[in-house]
């Protein structure tokens, strides 16, 4: 009878395992951009992307919250379409790219405010590491039976809490900076050929 009863609870254990299962997205760096906008000279605000964002989501449709993400960002990919001064952004004034290669976020929980969800996680540029919220949307589609998912974050930074401080020039470069993350995500094919 005990043993029964065993494989009984292990099967309905398995069963709500698959049920609530949490799907496994890596980020696709030729439809995701990490962007950003500074207000230069205070009469103009400069934009500019960083190309090439990589990691993983683990989301979980029936409860958000349980999802995770991690993701990296190649600090080596700044544009603003101005070679001159992405030479500068990339050199020791700013990013130092040779030295800091990477900017990274991971998240340590997801909470859902009302209609809203907030990756709350740990933001690493150069050689700061600091907590933060990102609120963000999140949408998924399947297309050729492949699960994609899309999402949409914000946030807003002081550029000196990570040494990303250059003021030779008071007032040149503003220190508030606007992060607008664009990301698509899509299953690897393995965890895709297994739904």
């Amino acid at each position: 009878m005990r043993k029964a009863f065993a494989v009984v609870t292990l099967a309905a254990g398995l069963l709500v395992g698959s049920a609530f299962a949490v799907d496994e997205y890596k980020i696709d760096p030729n439809h995701s951009s990490a962007n950003f906008s500074v207000r230069h000279m205070k009469v103009s605000t400069v934009k500019g992307r960083f190309s090439d964002v990589q990691g993983v989501i683990n989301y979980d449709p029936q409860d958000v919250t349980r999802s995770t993400v991690k993701a990296v960002i190649k600090t080596s990919t700044i544009t603003t379409d101005n070679a001159k001064r992405d030479d500068d952004l990339k050199s020791p004034n700013f990013f130092d790219v040779t030295k800091y290669p990477e900017i990274k976020f991971e998240s340590t929980k997801i909470e859902k405010r009302g209609d809203q969800y907030v990756a709350i996680g740990n933001l690493t540029i150069k050689d700061v590491t600091k907590q933060v919220e990102l609120p963000f949307t999140v949408t998924t589609a399947e297309l050729g039976g492949k699960k994609r998912l899309g999402s949409d974050a914000t946030l807003t930074i002081n550029r000196n809490d990570y040494h990303v401080d250059w003021n030779k020039m008071p007032g040149v470069v503003d220190d508030t900076v606007k992060i607008e993350l664009n990301i698509e995500a899509g299953q690897p094919a393995a965890a895709a050929a297994t739904k």
